[in-house]
């Protein structure tokens, strides 16, 4: 009688995708839009549990850092965020509503790195706002510029490196010193640590003005700053029309003058291509790119880079152009044509026309990589950017 031998079982098939690590490793990589985590969790639940994760998606944005999208822009009057891209990658408008609002006494200076810096005179503080989280982190105005200028004239400016979940905020000013000497004024603060650094000024020039009104020198309080290599620059107005710059390594600030033919334009600072500080100059037909560059001798000069004749590009009804906000890590220009704004990438010429208005704002460009956790987990943030028309 013959006896039955069994067959050993055949045991699954092993595929990279079964190894939760390099899983992780591969959805890591999907682009940093806000319908990439919530398209993948709906592949299966071993996906679902790992795009949900908190964790992971906090690895997910801090991957995807360096090149976040535009997700849209708030007005820096109202404080109201209006989203840019379309589905189904378009945030929800009130997913980003501001709590307390924005009026006469509080200001929006500026956003970087997925922070919000508010300026909020009526409480005497600065507040750094995280709109992805929801966290929020007031800052009190440190004694040595609260007590010698004006706070709606104080401007900021807020960064953090790499992954690094800590912040620094730089707030600066002008003001005359005991000697009535117009001067500016900077002060950074770490989150880390929770204080203030020193006081460091440097003097401003003194010019005579030349259009009988004798206005004092200010940092420029509606304009944002512009982080360029390892400086922060922000615009200086008055008998003195120049730009502020402050050295972050060295912790120094140092003035720089504007050629006179470049102040006859509307001017607005930028991250020149190929790094470093740059300026956009408005003229009649469109804008001229220019870039500072130093020589060998630490002599520094102005050099004009690219003219993008914007008449060509698309067609306007008016000639009046107005930029209004500048998105430094996609360089993407916010412009203002008489009642249509449009959104211009500077590298590549692609534009896009928003909508149309009779009102001309100052807009903070939102850059971050947002992932909708909270409704991949079972809430409704990512069947809103699944679904939003």
């Amino acid at each position: 009688m013959r006896s039955l031998r069994r067959r050993p079982c055949s045991r699954p098939v092993k595929t990279p995708l079964d190894d939760d690590d390099l899983l992780a490793e591969i959805l890591l990589r999907l682009p940093p839009q806000p319908s990439s985590l919530p398209r993948a969790s709906l592949a299966c639940k071993r996906w679902h549990s790992l795009a949900s994760d908190r964790g992971f998606s906090r690895r997910f944005r801090i991957h995807h850092r360096d090149k976040p999208p535009v997700l849209g822009f708030f007005d820096g009057y109202s404080g109201v965020f209006q989203p840019t891209l379309e589905p189904p990658n378009r945030v929800p408008p009130g997913r980003f509503s501001f709590q307390g609002g924005v009026g006469d006494r509080t200001r929006f200076l500026g956003c970087r790195h997925g922070l919000v810096l508010v300026s909020d005179a009526k409480r005497n503080h600065f507040l750094v706002w995280d709109p992805v989280v929801g966290d929020q982190h007031p800052i009190a105005i440190p004694s040595g510029l609260a007590t010698r200028a004006d706070k709606l004239l104080i401007n900021g400016s807020v960064f953090r490196k790499g992954g690094d979940a800590h912040f620094q905020v730089v707030l600066t000013t002008a003001d005359d010193d005991d000697k009535q000497r117009r001067r500016a004024l900077a002060c950074v603060y770490s989150s880390e640590t929770g204080l203030w650094g020193d006081l460091i000024s440097t003097p401003l020039p003194s010019e005579v003005p030349t259009s009988g009104y004798n206005l004092p020198t200010v940092v420029f309080p509606s304009k944002p700053s512009v982080l360029a290599g390892n400086s922060i620059y922000w615009m200086l107005i008055g008998n003195f029309n120049g730009i502020l710059e402050f050295d972050l390594e060295k912790q120094s600030l140092a003035v720089i003058r504007v050629p006179e033919r470049m102040l006859q334009f509307q001017f607005f600072m930028m991250r020149a291509e190929g790094g470093g500080l740059g300026l956009l100059l408005v003229t009649g037909s469109g804008i001229q790119l220019w870039k500072r560059k130093t020589d060998c001798d630490g002599a520094a000069s102005w050099a004009l880079g690219r003219t993008i004749e914007l008449n060509k590009l698309f067609s306007l009804s008016s000639h009046t152009k107005t930029v209004i906000g500048f998105a430094e890590e996609n360089n993407v220009v916010f412009l203002w044509a008489g009642g249509p704004v449009f959104m211009v990438h500077l590298e590549s010429l692609q534009f896009k026309k928003l909508f149309e208005t009779n009102i001309v704002s100052e807009y903070q460009p939102f850059e971050s990589v947002f992932t909708a956790e909270t409704g991949i987990g079972g809430g409704n943030d990512a069947a809103d950017i699944l679904h939003h028309p």
